[in-house]
């Protein structure tokens, strides 16, 4: 079967690795382009790995940077996506590692964006209990639950076995299970906060402040 051709005056538009490609030949536009796909996803990792927006905004700029000048070194082996992600998950983790090597009392993360008590309220009862998670469970679980990669994904990014990404995953689910538990169990009702309702209202209330901001 004779290959299809594009109609004349159609431009295909490249790839993301195409792009990534281009930059490194010199293309002054192809990065530019790369970033307005990926920017918002690699901000809500950011964010949501480090709970404080200066220091996601510092993170991400660091890591771009970083993405800018290695490109020439990408060699495919997953997609740009992926590549992306582990540099701003890495970035993160710089900053986390200096963070605890100079404690210091972070201030509130404050929201302007409007939004109903309830719904805000949840959001941040879930952001302040990530950030209480050690950095590999959080790391794996904003990756998987928040942004919605599979385990394997989530593996590449964070240069570990799929394995592991599970029994991370699983055990930030158990000790968000016991945190977020007012959540589905109001004062009085009683029950016992499962691990599949951890993970339901990380990835609510993820979506709501995101939907909102």
């Amino acid at each position: 079967m004779p290959a299809v051709e594009a109609e004349p005056g159609v431009r295909e538009t490249p790839d993301d690795t195409a792009l990534l490609h281009a930059h490194a030949a010199g293309d002054p536009n192809a990065f530019a382009e790369i970033v307005r796909r990926h920017r918002d996803r690699l901000w809500a990792v950011a964010l949501r790995t480090l709970g404080d927006r200066e220091e996601a905004a510092d993170a991400l700029q660091d890591a771009l940077l970083s993405a800018f000048r290695a490109a020439g070194n990408f060699r495919g082996e997953s997609a740009v996506t992926t590549w992306l992600h582990r540099i701003v998950v890495n970035a993160c983790l710089d900053r986390i590692r200096r963070r605890q090597s100079r404690p210091t009392v972070p201030l509130p993360e404050t929201d302007i964006t409007p939004a109903p008590v309830t719904d805000r309220d949840t959001a941040m009862d879930v952001q302040q209990a990530l950030q209480q998670l050690g950095v590999e469970q959080r790391s794996a679980l904003v990756l998987v639950d928040v942004q919605g990669y599979s385990v394997a994904e989530a593996a590449v990014i964070l240069g570990v076995a799929e394995g592991t990404i599970k029994s991370r995953c699983a055990r930030g689910r158990a000790r968000l299970a016991v945190m977020l538990g007012h959540l589905r169990n109001p004062v009085g009702s009683g029950g016992v906060p499962s691990p599949n309702s951890a993970e339901a209202a990380t990835g609510a209330a993820a979506t709501r402040k995101e939907g909102g901001s």
